[in-house]
């Protein structure tokens, strides 16, 4: 329960500093600073002390495509304003919120069946590619990303948070229950995406959380990575120095090329 707890503070706290972050920098790097390797830290360490190394393996192998679902998630709040023209936030939500969930339970269904026939590494590998190059496609024409001019309440940052926790400390419980994919799931439900959606939306408006979404998107690659390297460097190394490995090396790997790409797509088309 200790874990559980402190996994979920941990991961309430990093929600509301993403906020902040895309508010105060905008939608480039507030995207991606926002989706640096933070609620994933606690959730692979709560997972490993609860379930161990093998059920560490099995869901951090599915957190790419759960990644990639989420990226599909946040496209849909750039796609679906386009389709309907003016959508009001109440709408987006509903609509958002169903597309997850309706490709949450077909990829469940499929990536349970994948892991009869394939590693778990060969899944998480997919599940990465597949992001990147939806990422790349997303911002190969950047969408304009502006600074907020207003402030988040402090009522939406505590909602934002206590969302986020909730959803790590979910996944930790599920862990330690022996439901590695579903515990997968949980940590990557969309509580950061939609609670950034919703409270830039209420406090600037559309063109904010819209004009990140593109950055996140890819930015959320450097979570994928995280995943693929946790089975490894937890067991290996402990979860200090492990965890310490794994956030180095996808930020070094994801975030900063990340970054880099969308600086250089935002320069091509200025």
């Amino acid at each position: 329960m200790q874990t559980i707890i402190l996994s979920a503070l941990f991961a309430g706290f990093v929600a509301v500093l993403v906020t902040i972050a895309i508010e105060r920098w905008g939608g480039i790097v507030g995207g991606v600073l926002g989706t640096l390797p933070t609620t994933i830290v606690p959730a692979a360490i709560g997972m490993y002390l609860e379930a161990g190394s093998e059920d560490l393996a099995t869901s951090m192998s599915l957190i790419p495509f759960w990644m990639l679902l989420n990226a599909l998630f946040v496209a849909s709040w750039v796609v679906y304003p386009r389709m309907k023209g003016d959508v009001s936030l109440g709408r987006m939500i509903i609509v958002s919120l169903g597309f997850w969930t309706i490709l949450a339970i077909l990829m469940t269904i499929s990536l349970s069946e994948a892991l009869n026939y394939f590693s778990e590494f060969t899944v998480g590998i997919a599940g990465f590619v597949s992001l990147v190059g939806l990422g790349l496609w997303m911002t190969w024409i950047p969408i304009k990303a502006p600074k907020g001019k207003n402030s988040v309440t402090k009522q939406v940052l505590v909602m934002r948070g206590l969302a986020a926790a909730t959803a790590i400390g979910v996944a930790v419980q599920f862990s330690s229950m022996g439901l590695p994919i579903i515990a997968g799931l949980a940590s990557v439900f969309p509580a950061i995406f939609l609670t950034t959606m919703v409270a830039l939306w209420m406090a600037q408006g559309a063109d904010v959380p819209t004009g990140a979404a593109g950055p996140m998107m890819l930015g959320g690659s450097s979570v994928a990575m995280y995943s693929l390297i946790a089975p490894w460097a937890l067991p290996e190394y402990g979860i200090y120095t492990g965890s310490a490995i794994c956030w180095l090396t996808s930020v070094l790997l994801t975030s900063l090329p990340a970054y880099s790409w969308l600086s250089w797509r935002k320069r091509l088309t200025a």
